[in-house]
């Protein structure tokens, strides 16, 4: 091209680049935190109560205390950490989530390149006759037969005066967005569901080992109850009530059984692995500790934490930048181009005087009728924004929710363990008693069967509600959004800047 005509294909583009500096559509801004001040109708206590023996200290609520990225050490186990380590490496649930920000981001990038011009270069080469006898000679020598060369390089850019391109790529990015909240949730749901997991384990242990002492005790009753039947002193009917209590406890013990390896099982799914290669190691509730204290994370500051929410709020994001697009569709459209080459019969010749060619123009293109389709299409970009507004708004509500349900269970968890630790006391005290006077023969079988079900119920209930202290606690954590942005190093793929 030559320099007049560079210079006019060049005029035009400075001209489009100073005309592209607005954009149709609304401006995005984040919605304003919640204006409430606590997540519960009263004031929240300063702690929990207390009760004796594991997992029945006090925990205090500390307002403002930030949350740590990996939380769920604060129950000093490493067999539980090294177990949620090794799900983050390996679980297919974040490889996935992990594989769909990368297509999100990908996708932002080829977009984020149709803002600059398109260069495309082009060579071909044909071997020809002409009709000399009938069409004007194709060739100054007037040969019929020859070689032709031809090369050029063209330049197209699509003038985004209107914003549309540019709305486009704001909707990309922040689908990225979304993917990167996401891909933080998923973490956040995979630990959970990890610690959760293994508190049922142990809880589980913990009843079962409880029932095998309770099979024990009730054989030796059975025991007793036999020598005295053997003596005359009962009846075989009191024998044999003790025999169907006995099998009875017994049943539960497969039960429990089988809820422990089935939480193994989980265990090893949510690791990666199959239920095959379950690892050795056992979760007690006595390897567990309870944290002291719990953040209660500032209400206007939860809407920032939460990754669903942020999630949530890219989403509205992405679409709010859609509507821009569809407006900007059903304005004109204007495309630059432009093109400089050579042709000749010989390839060394190409650039030779005479033998190059450039031209450059721009081309305006308004869609006058399609049936009112741009117009319906922009009204359904602002029915997706109205529904993704609606959809952060739940998101909202339903975090303040768990958050709320969370401050609730930890305060009724201690009441609830305190009343069990007392049950169960008194239920066992109960049972040696009815036990000694069932070996003196002064209380019948009854006492002694209403006994051994009241202890067998009181330990199962202790070691539920010592579990659902952890598990409460643990909850907590998640519904503050579980300190990812606390993480230095992050697994996730970033995305780029704007």
């Amino acid at each position: 091209m030559n320099a007049g005509g560079a210079g006019s294909v060049a005029a035009l583009m400075l001209s489009a680049a100073v005309l592209a500096g607005c954009a149709v559509g609304p401006n995005f801004k984040p919605p304003a935190a919640p204006s409430v001040q606590g997540y519960l109708p009263e004031p929240l206590p300063q702690q929990t109560g207390s009760a004796p023996g594991q997992g029945g200290d006090a925990q205090r609520f500390v307002a403002g205390m930030d949350v740590p990225a990996q939380w769920w050490t604060v129950f000093q186990s490493t067999d539980l950490n090294a177990l949620i380590e090794q799900a983050f490496r390996n679980n297919p649930t974040v490889q996935g989530a992990q594989a769909a920000l990368r297509e999100a981001n990908e996708n932002y990038y080829a977009q984020r390149g149709t803002l600059l011009p398109s260069v495309e270069a082009n060579y071909s080469f044909n071997r020809q006759r002409n009709a000399t006898g009938t069409l004007a000679p194709t060739l100054s020598s007037g040969q019929d037969i020859f070689n032709l060369h031809t090369a050029q390089v063209s330049v197209s850019y699509v003038l985004d005066v209107f914003g549309g391109a540019r709305r486009q790529t704001e909707s990309l990015h922040s689908l990225a967005d979304s993917h990167r909240y996401q891909l933080e949730a998923t973490y956040l749901t995979l630990a959970s569901n990890v610690v959760t997991t293994a508190i049922q384990e142990a809880a589980a242990r913990a009843q079962l080992t409880a029932t095998t002492d309770i099979v024990r005790s009730e054989r030796e009753a059975l025991k007793i109850l036999q020598r005295q039947y053997e003596l005359g002193s009962i009846a075989m009917t009191d024998v044999m009530a003790q025999e169907a209590a006995l099998a009875t406890t017994e049943g539960t013990v497969p039960a429990l059984q089988k809820q422990v390896e089935q939480a193994r099982h989980a265990l090893a799914t949510l690791a990666g692995r199959f239920p095959s290669e379950t690892a050795e190691d056992h979760f007690e509730l006595t390897s567990l500790r309870l944290p002291a204290d719990l953040p209660v994370t500032v209400p206007a500051r939860l809407v920032r934490q939460r990754p669903d929410i942020l999630a949530a709020e890219a989403q509205m994001h992405s679409a709010s930048a859609e509507v821009g697009v569809a407006i900007a569709n059903m304005l004109p459209q204007i495309t630059l181009t432009g093109n400089e080459g050579g042709a000749s019969t010989q390839f060394g010749q190409l650039l030779a005087g005479g033998n190059t060619f450039w031209a450059g123009g721009a081309s305006l293109t308004q869609t006058l009728f399609a049936g009112g389709a741009l117009l319906h299409k922009e009204r359904a970009a602002r029915a997706v924004l109205d529904q993704a507004g609606a959809q952060y708004r739940a998101a909202v509500l339903t975090a303040f929710q768990n958050v709320a349900d969370t401050l609730t269970a930890l305060q009724l968890d201690a009441q609830a363990l305190d009343a069990s630790v007392r049950a169960e006391r008194a239920a066992e005290e109960s049972l040696s008693t009815v036990r000694h006077n069932v070996e003196l023969g002064s209380v019948g079988y009854l006492a002694l069967l209403n006994a051994q079900q009241t202890y067998q119920q009181a330990v199962l209930n202790l070691a539920q509600a010592q579990a659902n202290r952890y598990t409460d606690t643990a909850a907590l954590f998640q519904a503050l959004g579980g300190g990812w942005w606390n993480r230095e190093n992050s697994p996730q793929i970033a995305v780029s800047d704007r």
